[in-house]
């Protein structure tokens, strides 16, 4: 992935209060359903796949160091 393919994160206003809405078969945390709904928004959804694209696909050694 070139470095001029980046994208631009998504900026949201000021205090932008995400909808909490639990699926209503079986247990799922507050901050699943948090994640699982901002990921509704297609600007998140899509720097999302960008970034897990990228770093997926980095040939940067770094990621499997082992410390």
């Amino acid at each position: 992935m070139k470095l001029r393919d980046i994208l631009k994160s998504p900026v949201f206003p000021l205090g932008k209060k995400w909808a909490l809405k639990r699926r209503k078969k079986g247990y799922e945390s507050d901050v699943t359903a948090l994640v699982r709904g901002m990921l509704e928004d297609e600007s998140i959804r899509e720097d999302q796949r960008w970034a897990w694209e990228r770093w997926r696909n980095d040939a940067d050694p770094l990621k499997n160091r082992n410390s």
